[in-house]
């Protein structure tokens, strides 16, 4: 286990550091992967309502740079369960918010061994450390991949778990992990149902991950090709496939909203079971749109290139999200163009390079 304190990659007395942070009565929540897109989001949203954190992350996707200087990373693997517990005991840790797995649908269905071993594996190895260090609260990462192909317009919380694809799977498996453990451990879980995740909160803090729709747009107009869609044969409107776009900032502050809640809790055995919520705007909208609003904000007017569907797509997921408005008061504030907007602002600075004034590749 390597401890970096965020003194610009200098060391700090974590001993001395916690010891005043327990003094003004400050909550502590561990973040595992909070070096990764969303984790970094999430992370400066928990600081921002007061809250004190610690990330775990072998920085397989995550990026250390984007790490606050005032958080303490620790390199380290989820199933490294006394490396986990030492974190928790040392930070004095209140609840851990879980983002730490894998998530490519595609990829899932090509390994889905390394999404079982990955996403359950890492879920059990986090319960069990939580267990053994007395941490009785969790934020759990899940996915509306668990809903499948929806029967409805809307999918609401109540739907039945039926995922077609390994990682929507992995994430159902998570979530009766999740309950059965608030049932025998005494612990107090959220379970958060992301929709598509988009946009940044920062230059610094966009997705460098080339798997979601928008990165892989914004890469084929970086290069002058035509950007990809999977499937033009869909039972939707223009035929491509239809989802619920959220911006990364909004679902921040969803953590922020869970963890608080979840501080109110006194967790026992017995435990009720985990809330579950949908964390969407929505709204559905489909690739064809996406694409033409990348055209929009990007300049660049590249006809689509329509290609076949990719095995594990449903044809369309929209959230119904008015149980998250009704009891944790949260809307979504950003729109698919400011997504779109933060998502090309952010691709410039970290993909691109301009050479006097022509913007050109700064990656393979």
């Amino acid at each position: 286990m390597l401890a970096v304190g965020r003194g610009r990659w200098g060391t700090v007395d974590r001993d001395s550091t916690q010891g005043a942070l327990a003094s003004i009565g400050l909550v502590t929540w561990l973040v595992t992967g909070g070096a990764g897109y969303i984790g970094a989001h999430v992370v400066r949203a928990l600081q921002g309502s007061g809250r004190t954190c610690v990330i775990v992350d072998d920085l397989s996707t995550g990026v250390a740079s984007r790490v606050p200087v005032d958080v303490p990373l620790v390199l380290g693997d989820i199933h490294d369960g006394p490396m986990l517990q030492a974190v928790m005991r040392d930070h004095h840790v209140d609840g851990v918010v879980h983002l730490a797995a894998k998530k490519s649908p595609t990829e899932s269905m090509a390994d889905p061994l390394l999404y079982y071993r990955e996403n359950v594996g890492g879920l059990e190895s986090v319960l069990s450390s939580m267990v053994r260090a007395g941490v009785t609260r969790i934020v759990l990462s899940s996915s509306s991949s668990v809903y499948g192909v929806p029967s409805s317009e809307l999918v609401d919380e109540d739907a039945p778990l039926a995922a077609i694809n390994p990682y929507g799977m992995t994430k159902a498996v998570c979530e009766l992990m999740a309950r059965d453990c608030a049932a025998a451990y005494g612990i107090a879980a959220t379970i958060l149902r992301y929709f598509n995740v988009a946009g940044a909160g920062g230059i610094s803090l966009g997705d460098v991950g080339v798997f979601n729709l928008i990165p892989l747009a914004l890469r084929a107009v970086t290069r002058g090709e035509r950007p990809a869609v999977f499937g033009t044969d869909f039972p939707t409107p223009d035929g491509s496939g239809v989802r619920d776009y959220i911006h990364v900032t909004d679902l921040a502050e969803v953590h922020a909203l869970a963890a608080a809640r979840l501080e109110s809790v006194i967790a026992g055995v017995g435990q009720r079971s985990p809330d579950v919520y949908n964390v969407g705007r929505g709204e559905g909208v489909s690739v064809l749109e996406v694409l033409a609003m990348v055209r929009s904000v990007t300049g660049h007017d590249l006809p689509p290139l329509r290609s076949a569907r990719r095995a594990g797509d449903p044809p369309s997921v929209v959230g119904d999200t008015s149980k998250i408005t009704r009891e944790l008061g949260w809307q979504a504030r950003h729109d698919l163009r400011q997504m779109v907007e933060s998502a090309w602002e952010s691709w410039r600075v970290t993909h691109m390079k301009a050479p006097g004034s022509e913007l050109t590749p700064s990656d393979p």
